[in-house]
């Protein structure tokens, strides 16, 4: 009884295993089958621009009981985040994040955002639950390259696709959107130009 129940778990942990790694597959995948769009999430000269998007990841949790009615847990997750909107910051990254949650007082973490150039934005994430389930806001606390200085915020929801038991989680955001701008100055003109 203990060797069948043994060789169960180790087939649902390899089940699982191959649920994420399919899922990051067919994710590459679908990134891969259009053309790069060029990432324009901040500009120059500190104009605002408006974004919603999807950020998907993977990762793992780790929960711990603090008495009867409380748990806290935390987790890391790698994914990708896919941007769009009408000012047009078509942009796709590369997204890491780490969170602490706790059942009372809710969420904190940590993103980075990396684009096709290596380029970051760096954000502090904070969430509760409500009734309708978690709410998350990021705020923008700068970044590297075009990024630096940027400034901003945006919200969404959390949704788990994929929960097993040793851990690994798969999930989705709902309704992602927000705003940013560059905390670079207008770009100067040029000395010596066109002489009437």
């Amino acid at each position: 009884m203990i060797t069948i129940t043994v060789k169960a778990d180790r087939q649902a942990r390899q089940l699982a295993r191959g649920l994420r790694t399919a899922a990051c597959a067919a994710m590459l995948a679908l990134a891969a089958c259009g053309p790069a769009p060029p990432a324009e999430m901040a500009v120059a000269g500190g104009e605002w621009r408006e974004f919603q998007g999807t950020w998907t990841a993977t990762g793992e949790r780790h929960r711990l009981r603090l008495g009867a009615d409380r748990r806290a847990s935390i987790a890391n997750f790698e994914g990708s985040l896919l941007l769009g909107g009408s000012s047009r910051p078509a942009a796709g990254f590369r997204a890491e994040a780490i969170v602490l949650n706790d059942s009372v007082t809710g969420m904190v973490g940590r993103a980075v955002w990396t684009d096709e150039r290596g380029d970051e934005v760096y954000s502090e994430l904070k969430g509760d639950a409500t009734a309708t389930g978690s709410r998350i806001v990021g705020t923008v606390l700068g970044g590297s390259g075009r990024y630096s200085g940027a400034t901003g915020g945006y919200e969404f929801s959390w949704r788990f696709m994929l929960e097993a038991e040793d851990g690994s989680v798969q999930g989705q955001s709902v309704g992602l959107k927000g705003r940013v701008r560059s905390g670079l100055p207008p770009a100067a003109p040029v000395a010596g130009g066109p002489r009437s």
